[in-house]
C-alpha cells in the first residue's frame, strides 16, 4: 500500500508533531483512545460466551459440539487473516505510517460488526447458528484483527526512547486493565447483569451501545499517535526495505528472544483466557449465587486494587531492577496467590486474599510486556537490518486469537461434558439459576483459579532466559550508525566482563548475519 493522496491531506494527519512523546499523546492516543475497542473486547471476553450459553441457550446445540467447534474453527480463519494483515502492514507506506492508517479503517468496522454479534434473530436453530458463525468471524477475523494488529504496533513504532516507550506501554495497558476493569468487573456484575438477566433485547441495547462507542475513540487514537520509528527511514531518504514475507517469518522464528516472547505470550494467554471464561460462572455457582450483584464485584475490587497502585509503582521498579526481573518476581507471587485461592475456593476471605496477592504479582507483566516486545523488535532489526513489525505482530496476534478460540472451545466442551445446566425464566419472567453438578463446579474452579498456578510457574522459567533489554541501548546506537553510515556513538551501559565478552561475540555474529541476509535479498 503506497502513500495515498487521501492520507496526505491535513485532515487525516497526526495531531502529534513533537519529536518526543508528549503528555497529550500519552493521555489521548494511548489511554483514552483505545478505551472504546478494548472495553468492548474485554466485555466480549467475559460475557459473549455467557450470552451464547445463557441467553441464546446454545450450550447443547449439536450435542454440545457447536460452541466447542465455533471458536476453534473460527480462529483458523482468524489466524490466516492475521498473517495477511501482518504482510500488508509491513508493505504499507503512507504519510501516516505503516500501521496507523489501518486504525482509521477499523473504526467503523469494529462498531458495525460488534452490533451484529448480538442482534441474533429469534428464529430457528439453523438461522441462529449461521448468524452466530458469520457475525463472530466478521468481528474477530476481520474487524478486530485490523484494529488489534495496528493498535498493538503503536508502542513499538512510537519511539526508540526506551523510557518514553515504557511509559507508553503503561498508559496503553491502563486502558485495558483499569478502564475495562471498571466496566467488566464492577459495573457489569453489580448493576448491568442483574438488570439484563436473560432478556435478549436488553443485551442488544447495552452491547450495541458499547460497540458504537468504540468508533469515535478509535479515531481519537488514530489522530493522537505517531510512528517515529517508521519516520526515521523516510527521514534517511527512502522507504523501509521490503523483504520477502517468508524471510521475515524465518527471522522471527529463528531468533531466541522472539521465540521466548512468543512462548511467554502463549502461556500467559492460555491462563488469562481460561480465567476470564471461568470468572462469571465461578462467581455465580462456586463462590456466590447467580447474578447476586456482589460476589464478582468483591472478587474484582479486591483483586483489582493492586492494578490501580501499579500505575505509579511498576515503571519505577522496572527502571531500577529491569523489566524482565520485576516481571519474573511478580509471577512467583502470582503462583502463590493462585495456590491460596485453590486451597479453599468457596471461602470468600481466602479467595480475596489470594486474588489480591495474584494481582500484585501480575502488575509487571500487565504493564511492561509491550515494552519488552518493543525491545525484541529492536534487537531483531539490529541483528538483520530489517524491521519485522507486521510479521512479528501477526504471529503474536495468531497466538492470541487461536488460544482464545481453543480455550473457549475446550471450556465449553468441559461444561457440556460435566452437565452444565443453563438458567431458565419462570412464569413471572424472573431468571432462575439451576443447581450445577459437582463436576461442573470443579471444572469452573480449575479454569478460574487452578490453571494459572501452573502457567505462572512456567512463565518464571521462560523469563529466566529473556534477558533482551540489557544491551538494547547499545543495539539502538548501532542501528542508528548503520542507517547513517557512521560510527556508533558511545553508550553508558554497565556490563560485567562476562557480559562484555558475550556482547562482542553477539556483535560479530550479528554482523555476519546481516551480510548473509543482504546477500540473500540480492539473489
Amino acid at each position: 500500500m503506497k502513500s495515498s493522496g487521501l492520507l496526505e491531506r491535513k485532515t487525516f494527519a497526526s495531531r502529534v508533531k513533537s519529536e518526543n512523546v508528549t503528555a497529550q499523546e500519552r493521555w489521548l492516543g494511548y489511554l483514552i483512545g483505545p478505551c472504546g475497542a478494548l472495553l468492548f473486547n474485554a466485555v466480549l471476553a467475559t460475557y459473549l460466551n455467557v450470552y451464547y450459553t445463557d441467553v441464546l441457550d446454545l450450550t447443547h446445540v449439536w450435542g454440545g459440539i457447536f460452541l466447542t467447534v465455533l471458536p476453534i474453527a473460527s480462529k483458523i480463519i482468524d489466524a490466516i487473516t492475521n498473517v495477511l494483515m501482518g504482510y500488508v502492514i509491513d508493505r504499507t507506506h503512507t504519510a501516516q505510517g505503516k500501521a496507523r492508517p489501518w486504525l482509521l479503517l477499523s473504526a467503523p468496522l469494529v462498531a458495525i460488526t460488534g452490533v451484529l454479534l448480538f442482534t441474533v434473530p429469534r428464529a430457528g436453530e439453523a438461522v441462529q447458528v449461521i448468524w452466530v458463525m458469520l457475525s463472530y468471524n466478521l468481528f474477530y477475523s476481520f474487524a478486530f484483527t485490523i484494529y488489534n494488529m495496528s493498535h498493538n504496533l503503536m508502542v513499538p513504532l512510537s519511539t526508540r526512547n526506551t523510557t518514553q516507550r515504557g511509559k507508553l506501554s503503561v498508559f496503553n495497558q491502563i486502558a485495558t486493565i483499569m478502564m475495562s476493569g471498571i466496566l467488566v468487573a464492577l459495573v457489569f456484575p453489580m448493576v448491568v447483569l442483574p438488570m439484563l438477566g436473560v432478556n435478549q433485547g436488553k443485551w442488544i441495547t447495552v452491547m450495541s451501545s458499547l460497540a458504537i462507542l468504540s468508533f469515535p475513540l478509535i479515531l481519537l487514537e488514530y489522530f493522537f499517535t505517531k510512528e517515529r520509528v517508521t519516520e526515521e527511514t523516510a527521514a534517511a531518504g527512502g522507504e523501509e526495505k521490503d523483504a520477502p514475507f517468508l524471510t521475515k517469518v524465518r527471522l522471527a522464528f529463528t531468533d531466541r528472544y522472539m521465540l521466548l516472547i512468543y512462548g511467554y505470550f502463549l502461556i500467559s494467554t492460555i491462563g488469562t483466557v481460561m480465567k476470564n471464561l471461568g470468572l462469571v460462572y465461578y462467581c455465580n455457582y462456586v463462590l456466590g449465587t447467580y447474578n447476586d450483584g456482589i460476589t464478582q464485584t468483591m472478587v474484582s475490587v479486591i483483586g483489582g486494587i493492586p492494578m490501580g497502585i501499579g500505575i505509579f509503582a511498576v515503571w519505577p521498579l522496572a527502571n531500577k531492577f529491569g523489566k524482565r526481573n520485576v516481571t519474573l518476581a511478580g509471577f512467583v507471587l502470582y503462583a502463590i496467590g493462585g495456590i491460596i485461592c485453590w486451597l479453599n475456593p468457596t471461602s470468600m476471605v481466602q479467595v480475596l486474599i489470594g486474588q489480591f496477592i495474584k494481582n500484585i504479582g501480575g502488575l509487571p507483566g500487565s504493564y511492561v510486556f509491550m515494552a519488552l516486545f518493543a525491545d525484541t523488535l529492536d534487537h531483531l532489526e539490529w541483528k538483520s537490518s530489517l524491521r519485522c513489525d507486521g510479521t512479528a505482530m501477526s504471529v503474536y496476534n495468531i497466538i492470541s486469537v487461536t488460544m482464545v478460540g481453543i480455550c473457549t472451545g475446550i471450556f465449553n466442551l468441559m461444561l457440556a461434558g460435566a452437565g452444565y445446566i443453563a438458567p431458565s425464566v419462570d412464569a413471572a419472567g424472573q431468571t432462575v439459576a439451576a443447581v450445577q453438578p459437582q463436576g461442573v463446579l470443579d471444572t469452573i474452579t480449575f479454569a478460574f483459579v487452578g490453571l494459572e498456578v501452573f502457567t505462572a510457574i512456567l512463565l518464571v522459567i521462560v523469563l529466566k532466559f529473556l534477558d533482551v533489554e540489557k544491551a538494547i541501548p547499545l543495539k539502538q546506537a548501532e542501528i542508528k550508525a548503520l542507517r547513517e553510515g557512521t560510527a556508533a556513538e558511545p553508550v553508558d551501559v554497565k556490563l560485567t566482563e562476562k557480559e562484555k565478552a558475550a556482547w562482542e561475540k553477539e556483535r560479530k555474529d550479528a554482523a555476519a548475519f546481516r551480510v548473509s541476509i543482504q546477500r540473500e535479498l540480492k539473489q
